[in-house]
């Protein structure tokens, strides 16, 4: 069978890339044809991503591509585009990190029910959730005239194909989203005073949404191709692993840290540790813990000008080990802004030691993520019944080799980093089953990872006590 030509388009909070694979027997190349920043945009009081300007380096990167078989689009969750009835978008999408939700989660979780909107959902409490978003917007007039909602991969989708649609991995992550029932949540949306027919249908991964309109003047006429548009999903295919018994954590702006699962874990305990369920490929469910990530370390390094960050983790490697610790789940880091003077504060009102230097900082960011890293797998295993014998990181956080071994050490586990273009892979591994080049499940696709790219091993060194102790202090 010949090798084919596919098209990723990976859209992160940091940046998005168009990525050129080539997919045949044995074969799986990836490269980067072409990088998009994405900066958010300030307008007033309301913070937006420029959808525009993200659409258009679309377009450039397909450009660069040259002709392909077939078209996946990935992106991070919960933020939509609103269109009129004659199908244009009404404003920019706002940002999940805006203000506009803060106190909407709790008034809105108190109206409709902690424990109905955990069963119904599956979803963790995340105070950005779609659900929540909604309910901030309610009374304004872009979302009274508003006709469709899409969600960002779909918006794209709809862009190049004139197609809507709601793919499904990206739909559950939404909180409106009947996890069950495989359905959007109906009852819910009416019991909230959200308008179902915003929604559009669902689509499964693997579904083939339509050509690319011609007058776009792509090469050829490529298929757009349903993927895990939700970009964990496709990170979670990406994951090279053998069996069932591994935890993931796809690191980034954000880890998603969990394992891989049948059916959903709707219990009160559940709920209580935050846990969420989300739509994998292959009706699979991501049960898995949203941890803040390399979020605290990219803000700090912004506050400081973009020092050497190679130069940084060496030196960070010689701090020691544990000196202060914060919780990267606070809430007081979500925002943009100084993070080192939050982390600063954090410490101080912890009885922590202030770091003082960027070194210092760096040292107790990577700290605090690896315990939290250990804290969500540990969950994970113990809510789920699931045991694993390895904890495997894929994304951008492959090349942290610091993070790594500390995240080995943390959970006393080995730690297997890479493919760091883990999302990319997992969303043309599906496009190349819906072209036929690649047959089998998710264990037929991991397999073909396993052959082809390249994978660290960090062996765990911890001191289990030091690192309980470490968690005592961080409030785990």
């Amino acid at each position: 069978m010949s090798t084919v030509r596919l098209a990723a388009v990976d859209l992160g909070a940091s940046s998005g890339r168009v990525m050129l694979a080539h997919v045949g027997p044995g074969q799986l190349e990836l490269a980067e044809v072409h990088r998009i920043p994405n900066e958010p945009v300030r307008v007033g009081n309301t913070l937006h991503w420029d959808i525009l300007a993200l659409y258009r380096g679309i377009l450039d990167g397909l450009r660069a591509a040259g002709p392909v078989t077939s078209i996946g689009v990935d992106s991070w969750a919960v933020d939509y585009g609103l269109l009129d009835a004659s199908g244009a978008l009404l404003g920019n999408p706002v940002h999940y990190r805006d203000s506009r939700t803060d106190g909407v989660a709790e008034r809105v979780a108190e109206q409709l029910g902690e424990e109905q909107l955990y069963t119904t959902t599956g979803l963790q409490q995340l105070p950005f959730n779609t659900l929540y978003q909604l309910a901030a917007a309610a009374g304004t007039p872009q979302l009274d005239i508003a006709r469709r909602l899409l969600l960002i991969p779909d918006l794209v989708a709809y862009w190049l194909t004139g197609q809507l649609g709601a793919e499904i991995t990206n739909a559950s992550t939404t909180q409106l989203y009947d996890l069950r029932r495989r359905a959007w949540a109906t009852g819910l949306m009416a019991d909230a005073g959200i308008r179902s027919e915003l929604f559009p249908p669902l689509r499964e991964p693997g579904t083939r949404i339509g050509p690319v309109l011609p007058d776009l003047g792509l090469p050829g006429s490529p298929q757009v191709v349903a993927v895990g548009s939700h970009d964990t999903a496709s990170a979670v295919v990406g994951v090279p692993a053998a069996g069932n018994r591994f935890a993931y954590i796809s690191c980034g702006t954000w880890s998603l840290v969990g394992v891989e699962l049948d059916a959903p874990v709707l219990t009160e305990a559940s709920r209580q540790a935050n846990f969420t369920n989300e739509s994998g490929v292959d009706g699979t469910i991501r049960y898995l813990r949203n941890v803040m990530g390399l979020w605290l370390l990219q803000e700090s390094l912004r506050t400081w000008g973009g020092p050497d960050l190679p130069d940084l983790l060496r030196r960070a490697a010689l701090e020691p080990a544990f000196r202060s610790v914060v919780d990267p789940d606070d809430p007081a880091f979500l925002p943009p802004g100084d993070m080192p003077t939050r982390i600063a504060d954090a410490c101080r009102h912890a009885g922590e030691p202030v770091p003082t230097t960027p070194t210092a900082t760096v040292r107790c960011i990577l700290d605090s993520l690896a315990l939290a890293h250990r804290r969500a797998v540990r969950q994970a295993q113990q809510l789920s019944g699931r045991h694993v014998d390895a904890v495997h990181i894929v994304g951008g956080g492959a090349r942290n080799e610091l993070l790594c071994q500390l995240t080995a050490d943390a959970c006393g586990l080995p730690v297997l980093a890479g493919p760091v273009e883990a999302t990319a892979l997992g969303n043309v591994l599906v496009q190349a089953r819906t072209a036929g080049i690649i047959g089998g499940d998710l264990a037929a696709l991991r397999a073909v990872l396993r052959e082809t790219q390249h994978v660290v091993r960090y062996e765990s060194r911890g001191d289990e006590a030091a690192w309980r102790a470490a968690e005592t202090r961080m409030g785990g």
